[in-house]
């Protein structure tokens, strides 16, 4: 993250709390205690109206606004439970992104809707653990990196696949890859607990027709009848 990003996001965490501690702070940022004491203190030179008390943690002086986001009720909802699911079933960067995006939005609040998402009964229980490949498999699509996989399916067979990683995919108790896989020489989906290994390799795979994520969609579509959302 770039300092001016991570001092921004400062400013987001808190606005976004009446006293947040250091310790907190500095975990949310992943950044070490004397990083985060050094990025106060520069912000602080810089004017933004931050004090501290021992033992209580920082908070604003006075509040700084931007203008309000004008969301209704149910559009309020929707936000709050998608933050809420990725921060508790996704990996530990995508769940302080969400609490970073969650503390953005409520800070852009009018009071009324700052109410309403306080009165919101919304839960969503952790999952047991995140899926410990998640994370490089996010990367690997972004840079269209080939992955090797070590994968056991359901009957307990092993083998080794190279796949070109294309979307990942919740299903409410699994999450699951799909990709174009370089030995069946054509899409597959291979769920993330069955994993073995996992290596995110140097070589991009190109953006060839017939082999997109929407080529996938395309024949998923036609076999099964269905209309399937893409944006």
């Amino acid at each position: 993250m770039r300092r001016a990003d991570r001092l921004f996001r400062l400013v987001e965490l808190l606005r976004s709390r009446h006293c947040a501690t250091g310790a907190w702070l500095a975990e949310q940022l992943q950044v070490s205690l004397r990083t985060l004491y050094r990025d106060i203190r520069d912000l602080s030179l810089s004017g933004v109206p931050i004090e501290g008390e021992a033992g209580v943690g920082y908070r604003l002086r006075y509040r700084m606004d931007v203008p309000p986001l004008m969301f209704d009720a149910e559009e309020l909802e929707a936000l709050l439970i998608g933050t809420r699911m990725v921060q508790a079933w996704a990996d530990a960067d995508l769940a302080r992104a969400a609490s970073g995006a969650l503390a953005k939005i409520h800070n852009a609040l009018p009071e009324a809707r700052k109410r309403e998402a306080r009165l919101a009964r919304i839960f969503v229980p952790p999952a047991n653990t995140a899926p410990a490949w998640l994370g490089p498999l996010r990367e690997a699509i972004r840079a269209r990196h080939i992955v090797h996989l070590d994968y056991s399916d359901a009957a307990g067979a092993r083998s080794q696949r190279s796949v070109w990683p294309l979307g990942l995919f919740f299903w409410g108790a699994a999450w699951t890859l799909i990709g174009w896989c370089q030995l069946r020489d054509d899409f597959r989906h291979f769920r993330l607990d069955r994993m073995l290994t996992l290596d995110v390799g140097d070589e991009s795979f190109p953006d060839q027709p017939g082999r997109r994520l929407d080529d996938f969609f395309d024949q998923l579509e036609r076999r099964e009848s269905i209309r399937i959302t893409r944006d």
